[in-house]
């Protein structure tokens, strides 16, 4: 099989990165931006939680338009807002609009969004259907690597002005990032737009074994949204006292691991099974998240993050294959909408659970978010074990709905 991606998915990939290098930027920005104004925790978590939630609505909001209005016009159009979004906040406005920009889903918390922008190219790189597992994987990857190169410039922003208090006109560089996706969004071909709806007929009930995972995946990305990069940047900068400089680095450092270890993992899952690469993976590397929170120094938290990074990103694409192996080939659109909606509704509110936990102590959402996310590794990987699914990818890869019709997990 070709390993060349297809004209409309270079494109894709190309939107994609420029927006990753974007969001790597002003991730790190953002969390240093909280600071420098002496935010206090619980707005900190009430803005990241904002920023959360507009992600969700806005992925909310793309799938239920796109298709109708045209996927390629809604791509371009979110382009546009993303835009905007960096013209507005990048003149420093008061925090209740800077809330109100949150809560349009243009901003990220994470060097790597997970956003309408994000469902919209999930959705169209499908439509290159003989090289999907290709395209998804060089696709993180580029997103992970820009994102990287991303949080590097903020790194050398803070090199060059070390003792200058972070200002808020960073955030323009989100205008020319939206601009060159709303172009690059007129490249794509008719080809990604939805196809003619077929007439309706009865579906099958989805399968337990997709609601049990909705629900797992829920409990990860809870735990998941006590730790956003912004969080992360806030934790250092207020703890350790981390320049902006050093914190750049740091993300830098660990989305360039990410990016290879998202190309890792699919190696891996041959070897021992989607499920077991998931749980030896994402285990340890939330044991290691805990850990930050006792860290007495900023490079021995540093190292633990970084090595964390190693890990932890594995469980993304093999969690994609494993959703799409437990259903038929035409229930995996359904499936796939559960699960991703599942984490979405799941995260804004953990920042705010987040921001409270900083009452207890700084560190505690990193102990409660290892706790969390662990207990989902282990509640995971008994599910498997009911479901006959736990250590051999060749048993996954077989006939999956077999397993879960005659297993009901």
């Amino acid at each position: 099989m070709s390993t060349r991606l297809g004209a409309d998915s270079r494109v894709l990939v190309a939107t994609q990165a420029i927006r990753g290098g974007g969001y790597g930027f002003t991730a790190v920005i953002f969390g240093a931006l909280l600071a420098t104004r002496r935010v206090g925790a619980v707005t900190a978590g009430v803005l990241l939680a904002s920023m959360i939630a507009g992600s969700a609505l806005a992925s909310l909001a793309v799938g239920a338009v796109a298709d109708r209005v045209g996927r390629r016009r809604t791509y371009g159009v979110f382009s546009l807002a993303i835009a905007l979004a960096g013209l507005v906040v990048g003149l420093d406005p008061p925090l209740v609009i800077l809330l109100v920009v949150a809560l349009t889903g243009t901003l990220s918390t994470d060097v790597v969004d997970n956003g309408a922008a994000t469902t919209l190219e999930q959705v169209m790189l499908a439509e290159d259907d003989v090289r999907t597992g290709h395209a998804y994987g060089w696709y993180n990857a580029w997103g992970a690597g820009a994102g990287a190169i991303g949080s590097l410039a903020a790194a050398l922003v803070g090199l060059r002005q070390p003792h200058t208090p972070v200002h808020a006109g960073l955030f323009f560089i989100l205008v020319p990032v939206g601009l060159l996706g709303a172009l690059l969004a007129r490249r794509l071909s008719p080809a990604v737009e939805a196809p003619r709806p077929r007439p309706r007929r009865v579906r099958h009930a989805r399968p337990r074994a997709v609601r049990d995972l909705a629900l797992l995946f829920a409990v990860d990305a809870g735990g998941g949204g006590l730790v956003t990069a912004g969080f992360l940047s806030y934790y250092v900068t207020v703890r350790y006292h981390a320049s902006l400089f050093s914190v750049g680095w740091l993300f830098f450092a660990a989305s360039m691991i990410q990016a290879f270890a998202v190309l890792v993992a699919p190696v891996l899952a041959r070897r021992f099974g989607l499920v077991a690469t998931m749980v030896g993976t994402h285990l340890p590397s939330n044991v290691l998240l805990g850990l930050v929170a006792v860290a007495p120094t900023f490079p021995l938290a540093a190292v633990m993050l970084l090595t964390r990074s190693a890990l932890s990103p594995m469980d993304v694409p093999t969690r994609q294959a494993l959703v799409m192996t437990v259903v038929e080939p035409d229930e995996r659109t359904d499936a796939a909408a559960l699960t991703n909606a599942a984490r979405y509704t799941a995260r804004p509110a953990a920042p705010l659970v987040a921001g409270a936990l900083q009452h207890l102590a700084l560190g505690a959402p990193l102990v409660v978010a290892g706790i969390v996310k662990g207990g989902y590794d282990l509640a995971l990987w008994r599910w498997a074990r009911r479901a006959g699914l736990a250590s051999s990818a060749r048993s996954i890869l077989a006939s999956p709905h077999r397993t879960d019709t005659k297993e009901g997990s």
